[in-house]
């Protein structure tokens, strides 16, 4: 949604159905799925396997897919912009990391993304003073569950959740699996104009062919 809003056509893709995803989806294996005709890729790979909450010991003995290599591949491959998101400790290269605080959401989820073009790090808000639960800010517990104030109860708590997140459309197990659209928003614009000098340098280079 946030790549909708900084004006790109939007078509997603992952191997699970996605019933309330709100724009065009496909239901595929994203290492599969034809690449061509796109003008930049997004692709954020499970998580599971690289955050903290790897060590805690009901996770320790479950195999989870480590999958960010091989979409790298696939999308460098393509000579497109491209971004990969992930939690801090995944293995991204030239990362910037975002964080709720930094769009003025009520909300504390980090997460980095490799990006191929120039895009700027913003500043990150100091969190020492954030009182969790109040004043309607959430945080991100373990693997990357929002959550409120434990007195609030369904729907309550979603509606909180609802508000800090800034997304309407999702369940609540959605939403402690999704990052805030206002992130691919912000690096969104700086997409559109890598996307858009990648086609102007492929125009040339086509005419100096002819």
């Amino acid at each position: 949604m946030g790549y909708h809003r900084a004006g790109f056509e939007v078509i997603g893709v992952d191997i699970k159905p996605q019933p309330h995803y709100p724009l065009e989806f496909h239901q595929a294996d994203a290492l599969t799925f034809s690449l061509e005709g796109f003008d930049a890729y997004h692709a954020s790979p499970p998580c599971q396997g690289y955050g903290i909450t790897r060590n805690i010991h009901t996770c320790k003995d479950k195999d989870y897919p480590l999958l960010i290599p091989d979409i790298r591949q696939r999308l460098v491959g393509t000579g497109k912009p491209l971004v990969i998101e992930n939690v801090p400790g995944a293995p991204l290269q030239y990362s910037i990391m975002l964080c709720g605080l930094m769009f003025g959401l009520k909300v504390l989820r980090h997460r980095i993304f490799e990006i191929s073009f120039y895009c700027m790090q913003p500043g990150h808000p100091y969190h020492r003073n954030i009182k969790i639960g109040k004043d309607g800010f959430c945080c991100v517990v373990a693997h990357s569950a929002v959550k409120g104030n434990s007195n609030f109860q369904y729907p309550a708590r979603k509606a909180m959740w609802v508000e800090a997140m800034k997304v309407d459309w999702m369940t609540k197990y959605e939403l402690t699996q999704a990052i805030p659209p206002a992130y691919t928003e912000y690096i969104g614009k700086y997409l559109m104009e890598a996307a858009l000098a990648a086609k102007r340098r492929s125009q040339e280079i086509m005419e100096l062919e002819v």
